[in-house]
């Protein structure tokens, strides 16, 4: 028999647990290496739809496909050891109902390894969370601003501004908690909507432009690392790597124009030394 080996990635329960208890600890991912970088510090680590923005400069996510999808699990699955991984399932592919759902989101965790699948919460979809909670599919709902619904919404615009819209954003977000998703993403309301949304629903809430009192928080990690030369309002820049990475490159051209780059003997000498 073989030997099992113990896993030490964070799992579901554990995350379902800390609601309202010790503050739960998300970014996005969508490489390798960053994965590696960010999996010590992290809770959860999300290979978000935003990576059709971020990393192949689409306007919205709805252009992301599956196979992006796939791409980019992988990848940060293969730089990840504690941090529970989550995949987006892409627009168009989850949609059609509790089958069609079910299809996509078995091959996602087959093909990447990942440990959870997150939907936006359309019309329908709660019935689809039910269906894959109840067949081994862990489920992050994500309610509020739902990026995939962008071209209904005209943009990318903030939700809960008039009473008849808060009360379609908790009822969305009590369907999806009675659905079964294990965490409930909500983006882009009212910090005091957050908090009712948070205290009306069993699973912990992770926000994103919303509250610090939601149990945990998530940033899309370009945003958070000052990668572009605009963020959202509610992103605190921890760096600014986006000047830093241009600065480099400028040095980098100037030191080839200029003959100040080292010479492939020198480089080798460098190495050896």
């Amino acid at each position: 028999m073989s030997k099992q080996v113990q896993n030490a990635r964070i799992t579901v329960p554990q995350i379902r647990a800390r609601k309202g208890t010790d503050k739960i600890v998300c970014l996005t991912a969508y490489s390798t290496r960053m994965a590696e970088l960010l999996d010590p510090h992290c809770d959860i680590l999300l290979v978000g739809d935003s990576v059709g923005m971020v990393v192949h400069g689409l306007p919205n996510p709805v252009g992301v496909t599956l196979e992006m999808m796939l791409l980019h699990g992988k990848a940060v699955m293969r730089g990840s050891r504690r941090a529970l991984v989550i995949v987006d399932l892409p627009f168009g592919s989850y949609e059609r109902g509790p089958d069609h759902a079910f299809r996509t989101a078995s091959k996602v965790m087959r093909k990447t390894g990942c440990q959870a699948v997150k939907v936006e919460a359309a019309e329908g979809v709660p019935e689809s969370i039910s269906f894959l909670a109840s067949r081994g599919i862990p489920v992050m709902g994500h309610i509020g601003l739902r990026p995939q619904a962008t071209n209904v919404d005209g943009g990318f615009k903030a939700k809960g501004r008039t009473l008849a819209e808060r009360a379609r954003v908790l009822a969305e977000a009590r369907a999806v908690d009675e659905a079964g998703a294990f965490a409930i993403l909500v983006e882009g309301v009212a910090p005091d909507l957050a908090e009712e949304i948070t205290a009306a629903v069993k699973a912990p809430t992770i926000g994103i432009g919303a509250s610090v009192g939601c149990d945990g928080q998530i940033l899309v990690i370009d945003d958070m690392l000052g990668m572009f030369d605009w963020t959202p309002k509610f992103v605190r820049r921890y760096a600014d790597l986006g000047n830093v990475v241009s600065q480099a490159a400028s040095q980098y051209a100037n030191d080839v124009r200029t003959g100040r780059f080292p010479a492939e003997a020198e480089l080798y000498k460098l190495r050896t030394e």
